[in-house]
């Protein structure tokens, strides 16, 4: 970390998330871990250099694992506020080890009403490919529509 830098301190840091939407919170969280995993993954790239001897990969390494406490506690900050507004925080918001499923499976459908899906749900790379693919099929279909959609 820069030696001009200073981290945002919790207390702000939950201040500053009560504005933010539903979607970026599980955002900011996803974010946070991707973070960690890459502190985590550079702390077993330098411990055999620590191991060693060497302070400055000793050091490095005690810096990150402060690093990834602080982040760990903004994102239980994170699942605090989803909580706080009375939506769920899935288990896999906190296990970034964990394989994300939507029950869904490979079937494709196709939906007509509106969505019975819970607000702020995420989907994963695969699940979201494969709703723009059939939405633009859709769009294809319904090409005879006269007008501009955005």
């Amino acid at each position: 970390m820069s030696s001009t830098a200073t981290p945002i301190p919790p207390q702000r840091f939950a201040e500053a998330i009560k504005e933010l939407p539903l979607a970026n919170l599980h955002f900011k969280a996803a974010e946070i871990r991707n973070s960690i995993a890459h502190l985590l993954s550079s702390n077993q790239q330098l411990q055999s250099f620590a191991d060693e001897g060497d302070s400055d990969c000793t050091e490095a390494i005690q810096e990150n694992l402060v690093v990834i406490q602080r982040m760990e506690e903004r994102v239980l900050l994170l699942k605090g506020e989803v909580e706080g507004r009375g939506f769920k925080w899935g288990d896999d918001e906190t296990r970034p080890e964990t394989v994300e499923s939507n029950g869904l499976g490979n079937a494709r459908t196709t939906h007509s009403g509106p969505s019975t899906r819970p607000l702020g749900g995420r989907f994963g790379d695969e699940e979201l490919a494969r709703r723009i693919m059939e939405q633009m099929e859709e769009d294809d279909d319904n090409e005879t529509r006269d007008g501009v959609y955005l």
